[in-house]
């Protein structure tokens, strides 16, 4: 039976002597990893963790962080990677939510341990580096834990529509199902080295199973900025990596860009953002030796579900055909992807509906949310909630995002999130939160307020009312204040009249 714990001890049985981390100046081998590994799999139990008991992980990327989610999956203790720029109150709603039992935190965030809603995690908590290093010297690797397809393996927080973060549950097959497909997709070879810029807490990050699979090599970014993406890419010799368009735009607006030294990179892995053709044929014309590819996905699908391959891209450059520069591809192999309408009819190409898919990657359901679960997963199929239509070659198109999600900077922001904590404002009346283009991000939050009668409010205050509150991605920088907002006989707020007006001035 084929498990995460399998996939490891094939990397140390078959690759132990090859690289499996780029870090300083000598590459740690497939048989160290492994070992550490299971060493992180002995702190886990430790620090008094059991099978199936979850533990939180607070951390920019690195290699520590890898070993203990692997450590995770070793001892069939459940990893929680938590998005580090949520606010404490939203990490301590998914502590709570997931039940996790102890937190291996980076010393850079050690201050959230002395806020109130974190201060019982004081005594349940490891520091990383320093403390998880020490601890890992005196410790014997564990005898790994036998493991089933369908266990749990690990479970990722998305953001929530109603201002609470969802829990996905993947398990083992969804995770091995995906990094199977996009070995194929992405050409990865056992040379290949993978550097880490997607955060670890996001499921872009487990587009590194493949690489895994095949004994590559990892290579870990905790700051990325274009400058640093750049340099890490020439150290580390990287030959594949995936980045949001915002840290692409930055890197194309280096003005060093020439002297790095990219020449082993051969394919750029783009997405979890929309991306303008004009900025698609500049990266093409910026790395000409690089296969750009892009991705589409989602948590719940482990998480690739259709790519747009280099050849795609080159066609549509020679033929000047824009069009197929937006779309977000063909799906991966044993994928099945459907457009419905509202009845649940599958709808012909060129007809536009809600994106539903079926596969071994698709996740079983979210964690303690039976009601939605019978929403989301019906009769075998995922109801993504995205608006696309298929054109009669098979290509997919996105229409709109589910739930008028905003997509900044590769990180998603839920509009209704938003705009439930800038309600808790008192010269708030009404409020709207939109997406409106930005060249450097993307897409920016936007906020249109109608003030309370009698109330001044000014951009500052509003800002200054949302950062205790939620992550400082989230809160709009840019707002306008109205005396009403356009809404239907039905009283709902029209957001694409307000998109006509703000998205497009």
């Amino acid at each position: 039976m084929t498990t995460l714990v399998s996939l490891f001890k094939q990397a140390q049985t078959h690759f132990g002597y090859r690289p499996a981390v780029i870090e300083g100046d000598t590459p740690m081998r497939w048989e160290t990893f492994t070992e550490r590994i299971a060493r992180a799999a002995s702190l886990l139990t430790k620090v008094g963790l059991k099978k199936e008991e979850r533990f939180a992980i607070l951390s920019t990327n690195s290699r520590r962080q890898a070993e203990l989610i692997y450590g995770g999956y070793w001892c069939g203790c459940i990893p929680v990677p938590i998005n580090f720029r949520l606010s404490a109150r939203e990490i301590a709603y998914i502590l709570d939510d997931a039940n996790c039992q102890y937190l291996f935190i980076e010393e850079c965030f050690s201050d959230l341990l002395k806020t109130d809603e974190l201060a019982g995690f004081k005594s349940k908590s490891l520091d990383l580096p320093s403390g998880y290093d020490s601890a890992l010297i005196d410790l014997e690797p564990a005898a790994a834990q036998n493991a089933n397809e369908d266990d749990l393996a690990i479970l990722i927080y998305t953001g929530g529509t109603t201002g609470r973060s969802k829990g996905v549950r993947l398990s083992h097959r969804n995770i091995l199902t995906n990094g199977m497909q996009l070995a194929t997709a992405l050409k990865m070879t056992v040379d290949d080295i993978y550097l880490h810029v997607a955060p670890m807490f996001h499921s872009a990050d487990l587009i590194g199973t493949g690489f895994t699979m095949l004994g590559a090599a990892h290579a870990y970014l905790s700051a990325p900025t274009p400058q640093a993406i750049l340099e890490t890419l020439q150290k580390a010799k990287a030959t594949v990596v995936m980045l949001p368009p915002t840290l692409i735009i930055g890197m194309l607006h280096e003005p060093n860009l020439e002297e790095y030294d990219l020449s082993n990179l051969r394919c750029l892995f783009y997405g979890s953002a929309p991306m303008a053709s004009v900025w698609i044929k500049r990266t093409m014309a910026a790395f000409p030796h690089v296969e750009i590819t892009q991705g589409y996905g989602l948590t719940e699908t482990a998480p690739i579900l259709t790519t747009l391959d280099y050849d795609a891209h080159c066609r549509a450059v020679d033929e000047g055909n824009d069009t197929l520069l937006k779309s977000a591809g063909k799906p991966l192999v044993n994928i099945v992807l459907k457009i419905i309408d509202g009845t649940g009819q599958e709808l012909p190409p060129g007809r536009s509906g809600e994106v539903v898919v079926s596969g071994a990657n698709v996740t079983t359901g979210y964690h303690n949310l039976p009601d939605v679960n019978e929403q989301a997963f019906r009769d075998g199929w995922f109801y993504t909630g995205d608006i696309g239509r298929i054109d009669e070659h098979g290509y997919l198109y996105l229409l709109d995002r589910k739930k008028d999600m905003i997509i900044t900077g590769g990180e998603n922001v839920y509009s209704s999130e938003v705009e439930a904590v800038l309600y808790q404002h008192s010269g708030v009346h009404e409020v709207a939160v939109i997406g409106i283009p930005d060249e450097k991000y993307g897409e920016a939050v936007f906020a249109v307020i109608v003030p309370n009668p009698g109330t001044a409010l000014t951009s500052e205050e509003v800002i200054t009312h949302c950062r205790k509150r939620i992550a400082g991605y989230k809160i709009p920088r840019k707002m306008a204040f109205v005396e009403a907002l356009p809404k239907s006989a039905l009283s709902k707020i029209l957001k694409t009249e307000l998109r006509k007006v703000y998205a497009e001035s």
